[in-house]
């Protein structure tokens, strides 16, 4: 038996050519009586064929071409009839009409435009001319391409190592089967701090770090067709604004000072630079103070803001104290 494919039944009747036995009805009521067995017989079928929505399928049997014609085909779903082909012609059911294509030399079968209502078992019969007939089954799942995979994110105010944030996935389409997240070009799986729900559509992370911040994206696949979400980023801070100068606590009175600003945060945060509270023009993540003078001695500070997730948040104060040349002469000593 070939493998992946039913046993078809082996008619022991050999029908003649008498065009009376070639009416669908009397074919089917021929079928019903001969109460054969799935149990025997070489495959004439896939178990299952898989199709997209308003696209084409093929039924094709497992028989090779035939130089002397079949005495008749006979396609069926369920009950109903769909074609049944003869020497003599064939009938066609008004509601298959321009869809199908048989293959008279091996009792393939093409369907086009399908539809939803398609879904169902389809069944063969082939007369050949010499040997017994043969009947083969098979179900065909009509799936709706997935498209329009989009990702929303839960909240975008979130704290490296303190906040958890959650993925939802979704797409338009029937019969979705799989959901599979991707943070960068690695495949995202569940472990202590990542958690898959929802059959796989919802990813939560607990404790967001900085390797989180994506972009991930979701793909979303049925048995015939499968669709990538724009890529989404998770955003977070500014966390840990941390002042650093150069030198720290004291300089002389005409000397230069570096003051550099960081902070977590994605996207890269924006700076603004404070001293004793009041803004100050300097922006930017360093500045430098030259030929620093007495009165800008005080207590330096630098606000971090993402734009993002809309979060300000100022650093703890650098003391700069400014001393003269004689007194920057005794604090040496």
């Amino acid at each position: 038996m070939m493998a992946g494919l039913r046993p078809a039944i082996m008619i022991s009747k050999t029908l003649d050519n008498d065009d009376a036995w070639l009416r669908p009805g009397i074919i089917v009521e021929y079928l019903l009586l001969a109460e054969v067995s799935l149990a025997s017989g070489a495959g004439l079928l896939p178990d299952s064929v898989n199709a997209a929505l308003g696209g084409t399928v093929m039924f094709t049997t497992s028989l090779s071409p035939t130089q002397t014609p079949f005495i008749a085909i006979l396609w069926t779903v369920g009950t109903e009839n769909i074609i049944t082909s003869s020497a003599g012609g064939s009938v066609t059911s008004p509601e298959y009409e321009g869809r199908i294509t048989l293959f008279i030399s091996t009792g393939s079968l093409e369907l086009r435009n399908v539809a939803l209502s398609d879904t169902g078992e389809y069944s063969v019969v082939v007369f050949p001319a010499a040997g017994a007939a043969m009947r083969g089954l098979t179900t065909l799942n009509v799936y709706d391409p997935v498209s329009n995979v989009t990702v929303t994110v839960s909240s975008s105010d979130l704290v490296e190592f303190n906040s958890s944030v959650t993925l939802s996935c979704s797409a338009d389409g029937a019969n979705l089967t799989t959901f599979l997240w991707f943070n960068g070009s690695s495949e995202v799986t569940a472990s202590d701090r990542v958690h898959l729900t929802d059959g796989g559509a919802t990813l939560t992370i607990d404790t967001v770090w900085c390797y989180d911040q994506g972009p991930f994206t979701c793909e979303v696949s049925n048995a015939i067709s499968n669709s990538i979400s724009d890529p989404v980023y998770i955003y977070y801070g500014p966390d840990d604004v941390i002042v650093r100068t150069s030198p720290s606590d004291y300089c002389e009175e005409g000397s230069n000072v570096l003051m550099s600003c960081s902070a977590d945060s994605r996207p890269a945060a924006q700076f603004k630079w404070l001293l004793n509270g009041e803004l100050l023009s300097f922006t930017g993540a360093q500045f430098e103070l030259k030929n620093i003078q007495m009165n800008q001695s005080g207590n330096y500070s630098c606000q971090a803001f993402n734009s993002k997730t809309l979060r300000y948040t100022t650093s703890q104060p650098a003391s700069i104290s400014v001393l003269s040349k004689s007194n920057a002469v005794l604090y040496t000593l």
